[in-house]
């Protein structure tokens, strides 16, 4: 398997191949971050293709200084956050479905009572995560469900590890207090 870095520099050069095998790899995860950022698939479908483009023009002056596909999260989160500023005010994430991906192992609960329950959980999260102001979801998405390390994110999102930590502790104290809140709704 050609690595990215190979695979970027003859896109760079022209080689449409090349670019075209670095759409393949990178477009599913993109895809995921975009949905879990701008909550609408068809949005990010379109914030997708718009990275793609980004990315394309901006091929020559890639320094390598990050990994490409750091550099692509980059790209795709610049353009979920462009979309979102556009689109005002932020829509609720409240139906999940196998696009979010969320279906993983640690979600998995036997049995169609736990199918249930399942589904409930990650509904609740996606809506809690959706209140969310973007500078805390944003973060959030990029860290704890697409498993970035704090560097990255950090460099994507152009702050130093200890703002970002900052932001993440405030997003996952909201997400809680908006779980909590909504089991204490549902019983009353």
């Amino acid at each position: 398997m050609t690595d990215d870095a190979d695979l970027l520099e003859r896109a760079a050069g022209g080689d449409d191949t090349a670019f075209g095998a670095l759409v393949l790899r990178h477009s599913p995860r993109m895809y995921r971050v975009a949905l879990r950022i701008t909550g609408c698939a068809a949005e990010a479908e379109d914030v997708v293709q718009d990275s793609w483009l980004a990315a394309w023009r901006a091929l020559a002056g890639f320094r390598q200084e990050a990994a490409v596909s750091t550099w692509l999260h980059r790209v795709v989160t610049n353009s979920a956050l462009a979309l979102l500023r556009r689109r005002r005010p932020t829509v609720s994430l409240d139906a999940p479905d196998r696009e979010s991906g969320l279906d993983s192992p640690s979600f998995a609960v036997p049995g169609p009572e736990g199918r249930v329950v399942r589904a409930e959980e990650v509904a609740a999260v996606l809506r809690a995560i959706g209140r969310l102001e973007l500078s805390q979801r944003v973060p959030l998405v990029l860290r704890e469900l697409e498993g970035l390390s704090y560097e990255e994110v950090a460099e994507m999102l152009d702050v130093n590890v200890g703002a970002l930590r900052s932001r993440l502790h405030r997003a996952r104290v909201a997400v809680l207090a908006e779980l909590a809140r909504s089991r204490t709704t549902s019983r009353g």
